[in-house]
C-alpha cells in the first residue's frame, strides 16, 4: 500500500475515520466522566477526613497552648508575688541564698504536680554558677549535666535583653529528646521551665491515625521533633505552614494535616495514609474501575462489530471500485453475509458491471467493425496523379509503338493494382510490401529513366514479419513525388533493423532521399503531428500512414519526420513486430 492509499484510507472525510471517530467521542466522554466522579470523590472523601483530623489538631493544639499560658501564669505570679522567689534574688549572704533556695525548692516541689505537661522547673543563679531543678521523674546525672550546660550556655550568650521577657516557647534539642522551654529574667536570676515533646503526644497513643500513621511535632522548619522515623522512613515533608492540607510520602502517601502553636515555634502535625482515607470508599472505587473497564472492553467490541458490518463491506466496495477505476472490469464483490443495505448495494454493483461489461463488449464490437471499414477504405485509396501518370506513359508507349516496354509496364500496373486491391488483409508479409515498393520502383523507372535509383537493405530472418499494406510504399512514393527531377539523378534507400523499444523488439524503417528535403514549414506541421491537406482539401498520404498505425498500434507505433545531412528527407518509422489484432 502506497502513500496516497494510506492517505485515502486514514483521511478523515472518510466513512471509515467518521465512524471510529464518533464511537470515540461516545464513549471517552463517559470513561472521563467516571475517571472525573472518581477522583472528585475521593477528592470529597480527603478532604473530609482533612477537616477531621484538622479540628482535632486544633483542639488538642488549643489545649496544648493552654497548658502553656498556664505555665506562663504561674511563672509570672511566682516572679512578681512570691516572697520566697523575691528573696532567692536578693540574697547576698550564702545564708540567704541557701535558705531561700530550700523555700523555693519546697514551692517548686509542691506547684509541680498541678502541671502534668511540665517536665521540669529551673532556677539558674549566674554569679554562683548555681541551677536548682526540680523535676516529675528522677533523671539521670548525664541528663542534669547536658540540661545544667544548655542553661548556663543560654544565659551566657545571651545578648538581646529582651529575649526573656519574650511569651514564645522556643524548642531546644538536648541529647536525642527535644524540648518546649520557656526562660524568664528577673534581676540576675533566671526561671523557667521545660516540656519534653514526646510527653505532650501521650493523647494521640489510643488515636487511630491508620496502620501506618501517626501524629508527631514539628519544628516550624519542618523537622521533627518526636515520631522521628516515621517521617524519615517514609520521606514525608514537612511545611512550616499548616493551614491546608497536602499529600506527601515516597513508597506511602501521607495526608499531612497540622496545626500551628500560638505559644511556640512548633507545629502540632498528624500523618494519615492515603489509603486508610480511600478505604472508605471501597464499593465505590471498584464499581468506578468495573464501569471504566467495560467501557474500556466495550470499545475495542464496538470498534470490531463497526468494522465488520460496516468496514469490512465498505472496505470490499472500496477496492471492487478501485479495480475497475484501473480497467479491470472483470471487478465483482464477494457475496458474503452483511447487511440488507450492503447486500442490495453489492448486487447492484455486480449487475451494473455485468451490463457494463456487455456494452463494452458491443461498443467493443463495433468500434472495430468501424476500424476495418476505415483500414479498408485507407488501403483502397489511389493516387489519381500516379494512376493517370501511368496511363500517359502506357499511352507515350503506344504511339512510339513499343511493345516490349508497354508489357512490361502493363504487367507492373497488374501487379501493382493487384496487391492495391487485397482489402480483405490488415497485415501483409514484409517481402511482399518490399516486392510491391520495387514494383513501383520499376514504374516510376520508366517514367524517369535514368533519374532514379533504389536501395533497399533488409534482414532476411524479418521477411516472414507482419506489417500494415503500403506504409512503406507510401513514403518511397511520397518520396518520388517531391524529390525525383529530371534535372539530377535521384536516389531513395531503405534501411529495415531490430531495435529494442520498451524492453520488446520492434521493426525500424528508416527511409531516406537525396532531394532537396522537406520544407522547413512542412517538416514543423510533421513534426508537431498535425495534418497536411493537398490543394484538394484532402488528407496526403502520410496521414493515411498516421492514421493506420494508430488504429492498429494505438501509440505503440511512432514516425519521426528530418531533414539528412547534407540533403535529403528522411523518415523513421517504429512498430512492434507482433501485430494487436
Amino acid at each position: 500500500m502506497n502513500a496516497s492509499d494510506l492517505k485515502r484510507k486514514y483521511s478523515f472525510n472518510s466513512i471509515r475515520m467518521k465512524l471510529i471517530f464518533g464511537v470515540v467521542i461516545l464513549t471517552f466522554p463517559l470513561i472521563a466522566i467516571l475517571i472525573y466522579y472518581s477522583v472528585y470523590s475521593t477528592e470529597v472523601v480527603r478532604n473530609q477526613v482533612a477537616d477531621s483530623y484538622k479540628n482535632m489538631m486544633i483542639l488538642y493544639m488549643s489545649q496544648v497552648d493552654n497548658a502553656l499560658e498556664d505555665i506562663d501564669k504561674y511563672m509570672n505570679n511566682t516572679m512578681v508575688a512570691d516572697s520566697d522567689f523575691v528573696s532567692y534574688q536578693l540574697a547576698n549572704t550564702d545564708y540567704d541564698y541557701y535558705f531561700s533556695k530550700i523555700l523555693m525548692s519546697n514551692k517548686l516541689s509542691n506547684d509541680i504536680g498541678m502541671f502534668k505537661a511540665v517536665d521540669s522547673f529551673f532556677l539558674y543563679a549566674p554569679k554562683r554558677d548555681d541551677l536548682m531543678r526540680i523535676t516529675q521523674e528522677r533523671s539521670t546525672v548525664e541528663e542534669e549535666e547536658a540540661i545544667f550546660a544548655v542553661i548556663r550556655q543560654t544565659a551566657n550568650e545571651n545578648t538581646d535583653p529582651n529575649r526573656f521577657n519574650k511569651k514564645n516557647w522556643y524548642v531546644q534539642k538536648i541529647e536525642d529528646t527535644y524540648y518546649m522551654m520557656h526562660i524568664y529574667k528577673s534581676g540576675d536570676v533566671y526561671f523557667g521551665a521545660g516540656i519534653k515533646a514526646y510527653e505532650l503526644m501521650v493523647p494521640f497513643r489510643t488515636t487511630d491515625f491508620g496502620a501506618n500513621g501517626g501524629a508527631l511535632f514539628a519544628k516550624r522548619d519542618g523537622i521533627p521533633m518526636t515520631n522521628v522515623d516515621l517521617v524519615n522512613r517514609n520521606e514525608v515533608q514537612l511545611r512550616s505552614g499548616m493551614e491546608n492540607y497536602y499529600l506527601s510520602g515516597n513508597q506511602s502517601r501521607f495526608l499531612v494535616v497540622g496545626e500551628s502553636s500560638a505559644k511556640g515555634d512548633f507545629n502540632l502535625v498528624a500523618l494519615v495514609p492515603d489509603e486508610k482515607i480511600l478505604e472508605k470508599l471501597p464499593y465505590l472505587q471498584i464499581i468506578v474501575a468495573l464501569i471504566a473497564l467495560a467501557c474500556l472492553i466495550s470499545l475495542p467490541l464496538g470498534l470490531y462489530l463497526l468494522r465488520r458490518t460496516v468496514l469490512l463491506p465498505l472496505n470490499q466496495l472500496m477496492a471492487a471500485m478501485k479495480r475497475l477505476r484501473g480497467g479491470n472490469f472483470e471487478a465483482r464483490i464477494e457475496a458474503k453475509r452483511a447487511s440488507d443495505e450492503f447486500i442490495l448495494v453489492n448486487e447492484t454493483f455486480n449487475n451494473m458491471m455485468t451490463q457494463i461489461k456487455e456494452l463494452r463488449i458491443h461498443v467493443y464490437e463495433e468500434q472495430l467493425s468501424k476500424q476495418k471499414e476505415e483500414l479498408l477504405r485507407l488501403q483502397l485509396q489511389i493516387n489519381p496523379h500516379f494512376f493517370m501518370n501511368s496511363l500517359n506513359v502506357l499511352y507515350n508507349l503506344a504511339k512510339v509503338g513499343n511493345v516490349e516496354l508497354m508489357k512490361g509496364m502493363s504487367l507492373s500496373l497488374i501487379r501493382y493494382f493487384k496487391y492495391m486491391f487485397r482489402s480483405n488483409l490488415s497485415f501483409v508479409k514484409l517481402k511482399e510490401e518490399l516486392e510491391h515498393t520495387r514494383n513501383y520502383f520499376r514504374i516510376q523507372e520508366m517514367r524517369y529513366p535514368e533519374s532514379l535509383t533504389c536501395d533497399i537493405h533488409a534482414p532476411e530472418f524479418l521477411m516472414d514479419t507482419n506489417v500494415p499494406p503500403l506504409v512503406i510504399q507510401t513514403f518511397v512514393e511520397n518520396a518520388v513525388k517531391y524529390a525525383v527531377t529530371l534535372d539530377e539523378p535521384t536516389n531513395i534507400s531503405i534501411a529495415i533493423d531490430v531495435v529494442e523499444l520498451g524492453g520488446a523488439p520492434s521493426m525500424n524503417i528508416v527511409i531516406q532521399d537525396s532531394g532537396k528535403g522537406f520544407p522547413e514549414e512542412v517538416l514543423t506541421v510533421l513534426q508537431k503531428g498535425e495534418s497536411l491537406f493537398t490543394e484538394e482539401g484532402e488528407h496526403v498520404g502520410i496521414w493515411n500512414v498516421q492514421r493506420r498505425l494508430r488504429l492498429l498500434y494505438d501509440h505503440d507505433a511512432h514516425i519521426s519526420f528530418s531533414n539528412g545531412s547534407p540533403r535529403g528527407a528522411v523518415i523513421e518509422i517504429t512498430m512492434p513486430i507482433h501485430s494487436k489484432l
